[in-house]
């Protein structure tokens, strides 16, 4: 039974590899498409910002919403509701011809769907199913986000210069809802708790007391688990959302601005498969750690370089970041609080981590547009990723009690 247990893990690893391949597009094709939105829709970066702002929002919250169904329910609905919305939510993005009909379609109806789809679900789905080399296993499970990025981000760029962006859109959204269903009937499913392997620190707990997420938040630990995600956020979606439009600001022409975004995703797989199992062997907080060490380096150096190898570096070393808190957030929280409502847990963290996002996407646009650069941003986040470091020191790495 374990053999059987054990080989079906590999079917539910290769099925959330496959959702967040194509959610990774819908996701991050924004940034390709923001100069484009810019020139349609008669707005400043701060404008479309704001729809991503909106959306990160609406995501953030949903995602907690989408955890306490998953714990109630299982993946298999929010899945299947989640995807939907996501591709109706592109498709009429795709179709919309004021900014209003964009605030609703891509900042609320796709932003439903992405929250049931994207990485923070997808990392619990498979954390449910797995102990021996949970960060491993998981990890590889959300490489599919990192290789849809790298493949599908220069897609969608080659599809927005030869057909529209509007069409690339439609496109998308067809594919992720035949893909993305077929997946939740046919593989997507619980696991069955009493077949499960657990390692022997595991089978030490399992008289243990599973925290819900009221008790969680009376820990300090919590706290410092969200301030570090805030953060981290603030810098990944800064990054997604205006490398593109940076980089061309400097004479990278579009075609090589989204090679870099693409890039960028490929490394992420590198970051993810490195943090995972160095969190196996020296636990979650020493790949965190180094990652915000590494960003605070990033931010420096781009505020101080703004040549054709420093965007290059900046890519390749930040996307090889971007993932590194994905499949160790479920990882770090089943170690404190237990797995019985990882769900609500992760859900919050991931709220705050979305928010955070969104707001210094927002943020980034808004800034460019009033001072006529980046580089306010880049010390801003800079000075954060150090306080991210020093919260992520402060995380007690083991099993809490009330």
């Amino acid at each position: 039974m374990e053999k059987k247990t054990l080989s079906y893990v590999t079917y539910i690893a290769a099925a959330s590899f496959l959702i967040l391949f194509f959610n990774s597009g819908a996701r991050y094709a924004f940034g390709v498409a923001l100069k484009p939105m810019i020139s349609e829709f008669g707005t400043g970066r701060a404008g479309i910002s704001s729809v991503f702002l909106v959306n990160m929002i609406v995501f953030a919250f949903f995602l907690i919403v989408a955890g306490k169904i998953f714990d109630r329910f299982g993946a298999r609905p929010v899945l299947l509701v989640s995807t939907i919305l996501l591709s109706l939510g592109l498709y009429l993005t795709s179709r919309v011809h004021s900014f209003l009909g964009l605030l609703f379609s891509y900042g609320i109806i796709a932003a439903l769907g992405i929250s049931g789809t994207s990485v923070p679900i997808i990392s619990a789905i498979v954390s449910k199913w797995v102990s021996k080399s949970e960060g491993l296993i998981v990890s590889l499970s959300l490489s599919g986000n990192s290789i849809g990025q790298f493949v599908l981000v220069p897609l969608f760029g080659f599809l927005s210069q030869k057909y529209g962006w509007r069409n690339a859109y439609s496109f998308f959204a067809a594919i992720i809802l035949v893909v993305n269903i077929l997946l939740s009937i046919l593989v997507i499913k619980e696991p069955n708790e009493k077949n499960r392997t657990f390692t022997e620190s595991e089978k030490d707990l399992l008289g243990s007391y599973d925290m819900e997420l009221s008790q969680s938040l009376k820990t300090p630990s919590m706290w410092f688990f969200m301030i570090m995600m805030f953060i981290c956020g603030g810098g990944d979606y800064f990054v997604v959302t205006h490398l593109v439009a940076m980089a061309t600001d400097f004479g990278i022409s579009q075609k090589e601005a989204t090679a870099m975004l693409g890039l960028y995703g490929l490394m992420s797989l590198l970051g993810i498969l490195i943090a995972g199992p160095v969190a196996d062997k020296s636990g979650c907080r020493l790949p965190i750690g180094i990652t915000f060490i590494l960003r605070v380096f990033l931010f420096g150096m781009i505020f101080l370089s703004k040549s054709r190898p420093s965007f290059y570096l900046f890519s390749f070393l930040f996307g090889l970041t971007h993932l590194v808190t994905a499949p160790l957030t479920p990882y770090l929280a089943g170690k404190m609080y237990g797995k019985s409502h990882l769900g609500a847990i992760t859900g919050l963290i991931n709220t705050v981590h979305f928010l955070g996002g969104g707001l210094m996407g927002y943020l980034g646009g808004l800034i460019f547009d009033t001072t006529g650069s980046y580089q306010l941003s880049f010390v801003v986040l800079g000075m954060m990723s150090g306080v991210a470091f020093l919260a992520t020191s402060l995380i007690r790495e083991k099993r809490h009690h009330v």
